[in-house]
C-alpha cells in the first residue's frame, strides 16, 4: 500500500494504526481535551436528567427530545447544543488533528472556534440539517451524505473555509473515501463498546483512539488530495 506524507496508510486500518500511535504519543493533552469534550456535555445531561423524572400527575409540561421540561429549559438545552457545544467540539477537532500531525498540541486552543463562532455555528447547522434531511428520505443517503461531510469541521478549523465552501470541499475530498470513512465509523463502534465493557474506564482512551483516527484520514486525505480539488480558487 501506497503511504503519503505524513506516512499515514490512506485506508480505515492505516487511520486506526495512525490513530493509535497518536493516542500513545499524545495521551495527556488529548486526555485532557476529551474530558474538556465530556464536560461540556453534562449540562445537556443534568438538566434532561433533573426534569425527567419530576413531572407530577397531571402537569403539563412539555415532553421533547430531552425528556420531560418545561418550554424555556427545552429551549435552553437546544440553544446550549446548538450554539455552544460545536465551537468546542471543533477546537477539540483541530487539536486532533495537530496531534495527527505530530505537531505540538496546546489544549487552551479548544476554545479558538470562538474566534470565527459565526462560520462554525453555520457549518455545524449546514451539514447537521444535510445530514438529517437526506436520513428522513433513507436510512442509507443519511448514511452517504454523513461520510461525505465528515471532513467539514477539519475544514473550517484547519483551512479557515466558510460553511459552504467546507461543505462543498468535504464532498470532493471525500471522493473515494466514502467507504473508508464508513469502515472507520463501523470499527469505532465496535472500538467504544470495547471501552464501555473495561467497567467504562475504557470509553476515554476509546474515544481518544477513535478521534485521532479520524483526524488521521483527514490528514491522509489531505495529502494525497490536490488542494485544487477542494479548496475554493482563492484559497488553494
Amino acid at each position: 500500500m501506497e503511504t503519503v506524507n505524513n506516512n499515514i496508510q490512506p485506508t480505515w486500518r492505516g487511520s486506526l494504526s495512525h490513530g493509535w500511535e497518536t493516542m500513545k504519543r499524545y495521551f495527556l493533552p488529548l486526555f485532557l481535551v476529551v474530558i474538556v469534550l465530556a464536560v461540556a456535555d453534562i449540562p445537556l445531561e443534568s438538566i434532561s436528567d433533573s426534569f425527567d423524572d419530576e413531572r407530577e400527575p397531571g402537569e403539563d409540561n412539555f415532553i421533547g427530545p430531552f425528556g420531560r421540561m418545561p418550554v424555556i429549559y427545552e429551549i435552553m438545552v437546544i440553544a446550549y447544543w446548538l450554539l455552544f457545544v460545536p465551537v468546542i467540539e471543533y477546537g477539540a477537532d483541530l487539536l486532533f488533528v495537530q496531534a495527527a500531525r505530530r505537531e505540538a498540541v496546546n489544549v487552551k486552543d479548544i476554545i479558538i472556534g470562538f474566534n470565527d463562532y459565526v462560520t462554525i455555528i453555520l457549518a455545524n447547522l449546514l451539514a447537521g440539517a444535510l445530514v438529517g434531511i437526506a436520513t428522513i428520505a433513507l436510512i442509507i443517503p443519511g448514511i452517504i451524505v454523513a461520510c461525505r461531510l465528515a471532513f467539514v469541521s477539519y475544514l473550517v478549523m484547519d483551512k479557515g473555509l466558510d460553511p459552504i465552501a467546507a461543505v462543498e470541499g468535504s464532498w470532493k475530498l471525500t471522493r473515494g473515501y466514502g467507504w473508508k470513512i464508513f469502515g472507520l465509523g463501523i470499527a469505532s463502534i465496535f472500538i467504544f463498546i470495547g471501552g464501555l465493557l473495561l467497567l467504562i474506564v475504557g470509553t476515554i482512551p476509546a474515544v481518544i483512539w477513535i478521534k485521532s483516527s479520524f483526524a488521521s484520514l483527514y490528514q491522509a486525505a489531505i495529502d494525497e488530495t490536490d488542494e485544487t480539488l477542494y479548496l475554493p480558487p482563492q484559497t488553494a
